[in-house]
């Protein structure tokens, strides 16, 4: 009786021991996923992805290997991916779309599932958007280059009892990660658990391109 009763305060005790390491390890800013295609196989999409809708495939340039959605139909389609969390979790990616006359596609990063957060690149308006669901709940000005390669990246974490802040940036590949956030959100109440997700719309009928997809712990700020 005396060792069951030992080897299951053991087991607890061990329990807790991993929980904490594994959350220190994500306050660490571990990578939780990461996934640049490489090896990933042509004309398909990697098995641990959910696609929402799209038709998404795996496609190389040179020696480079991305993710692409193609230019039609004109719809808004989205990718998950990665584990399931709550908060303290940060994604980047790095995505590319070209115009065609007035017209320009849009691309996003999100947490948290479908009905999550997004943040958005809007290459028509100049702007950076931050959506929760469906709608708007922060805009900035940004004056995109469209046709080159943009890192997105947006991360949530707890930031009170009841408090959480949703932040993104954006920024040219090879230009140095600002330090700051152009675009932020206060949350009141607790999000959903949801994986990680990229969103296309090609409104100009050619095809948005992504790659070098990274989930990582963000330590909460209290």
């Amino acid at each position: 009786m005396k060792q069951i009763l030992y080897f299951g305060l053991a087991v607890t005790f061990a329990t807790l021991v991993s929980g904490q390491e594994n959350k220190a390890a994500a306050d660490a800013g571990n990578v939780l996923y990461e996934n640049n295609f490489e090896k990933s196989e042509l004309d398909k999409v990697p098995s641990e992805f959910l696609v929402l809708d799209g038709g998404f495939a795996v496609k190389q340039e040179g020696a480079n290997k991305f993710l692409e959605l193609p230019g039609a139909p004109l719809e808004t389609f989205g990718v998950l991916f990665g584990p399931t969390l709550e908060s303290d979790v940060a994604v980047t990616a790095k995505m590319k779309g070209t115009g065609k006359g007035r017209r320009f596609p849009t691309f996003a990063v999100g947490l948290n599932g479908v009905g999550g957060y997004r943040l958005q690149v809007s290459p028509a308006k100049n702007a950076l958007e931050l959506y929760k669901g469906d709608a708007v709940v922060a805009t900035a000005p940004y004056e995109q280059k469209i046709g080159t390669w943009m890192i997105l990246r947006l991360e949530n974490r707890k930031a009170g009892e009841n408090d959480y802040k949703i932040e993104g940036k954006v920024w040219l590949e090879n230009a140095p990660e600002p330090k700051e956030p152009i675009i932020s959100f206060a949350e009141k109440s607790k999000p959903v658990s949801g994986r990680a997700t990229i969103w296309g719309s090609p409104y100009a009928g050619t095809p948005i391109e992504f790659d070098d997809l990274k989930v990582t712990g963000s330590p909460s700020k209290k």
